[in-house]
């Protein structure tokens, strides 16, 4: 076979190629998609996956799996499949703007192995005190901590996550001296500060909403920019002297680097559409978060915004995860 058949025969297999990888992203998906959640069932990101993979399933016609592959083991995995669009990740502030602060070194890369898809949701931090607490604004609680440094201690529902360098963004941001405690989980926090063996709390609204309600909590500020729906009365910490602040946790979508771009924008396209949907809307406000449309373009900017917020932060306070 002479140069001339060679070059024609690679050309038109080329061709062929390009073709058929053409049609396969224009009939995506024609099989079943897993949706990867490095986290445990019941968890929050849970269950905002399973809201999202079953309206995939019904606007796809094909089903969308959730598989539960707790932390690393997930981004990896994640970070490693097929970039063809038929596994996604469920991409958070923990795994990947926090994780990326704290540890030293990571088996998966945030900034190379991933696309970034789209947003769902934004899960609001909240600065909470008891019922008894004498300070009800977050003015009056700095100017009281101000007079008295070290004299409040301050609780974070966990360690190395995003209650924790919140609480520590919120005590430099506001140049308070309060003794930072953290726990394991929510739970125990929010015990310790109910029986006033810590004074203020910084956790999720969705874990501080039940007590608020029962007049057991007393919130004193949201850390989103803007006020929330669940509690449309409460000043965000941005407006009550601290323009620009934001600590947040979010959950969104993730493809290995390399997916088509078609299929990036499709999968964007209908996650926008299912986000706009009142229900879906109620739904995620109903669970203490709030629904995040982004598409691609600026939930990417947000997201790599929030890698060297948190890294700066966690910088700051010398918060360094051993493992």
């Amino acid at each position: 076979m002479n140069a001339k058949r060679v070059a024609t025969l690679l050309l038109t297999m080329l061709c062929l190629t390009s073709t058929l990888q053409a049609q396969a992203q224009a009939n995506y998906p024609d099989k079943p998609v897993i949706l990867i959640v490095p986290f445990p069932p019941g968890q929050a990101t849970d269950m905002i996956a399973r809201m999202i993979a079953e309206k995939l399933t019904i606007v796809w016609g094909h089903q969308v799996i959730v598989e539960n592959k707790t932390g690393v083991p997930g981004m990896v995995a994640g970070s490693t499949a097929a970039p063809d669009g038929y596994t996604m990740t469920m991409g958070t502030s923990g795994v990947l703007a926090v994780n990326p602060a704290v540890f030293a070194k990571l088996p998966y890369d945030v900034t190379k192995d991933f696309i970034y898809v789209g947003g769902l949701a934004i899960t609001p931090m909240i600065v909470v005190v008891s019922a008894e607490f004498p300070y009800n604004t977050v003015q009056e609680l700095i100017a009281a901590a101000k007079k008295e440094p070290g004299k409040f201690n301050v609780g974070y529902g966990g360690v190395n996550n995003t209650q924790h360098l919140t609480g520590e963004l919120f005590k430099a941001t506001t140049g308070v001296n309060m003794v930072g405690i953290n726990y394991k989980g929510s739970a125990s926090a929010v015990t310790d500060l109910l029986g006033g063996q810590i004074s203020i709390l910084v956790d999720s609204m969705a874990v501080a909403l039940p007590h608020i309600r029962a007049g057991k909590l007393k919130p004193l500020a949201i850390t989103t920019l803007e006020r929330v729906p669940q509690l449309p009365n409460l000043p965000t910490v941005a407006e009550s002297g601290y323009p620009g602040f934001e600590g947040v946790g979010w959950q969104g979508l993730v493809l290995p680097k390399g997916t088509p771009s078609a299929i990036v924008q499709k999968i964007s396209a209908d996650v926008s559409k299912i986000l706009a949907d009142p229900v879906m809307q109620k739904n995620i406000i109903d669970k203490g978060m709030v629904p995040d449309p982004r598409g691609s373009g600026p939930w990417s900017e947000f997201a790599f915004a929030e890698m060297k917020k948190w890294k700066a932060a966690a910088l700051q306070a010398n918060i360094k995860a051993t493992e």
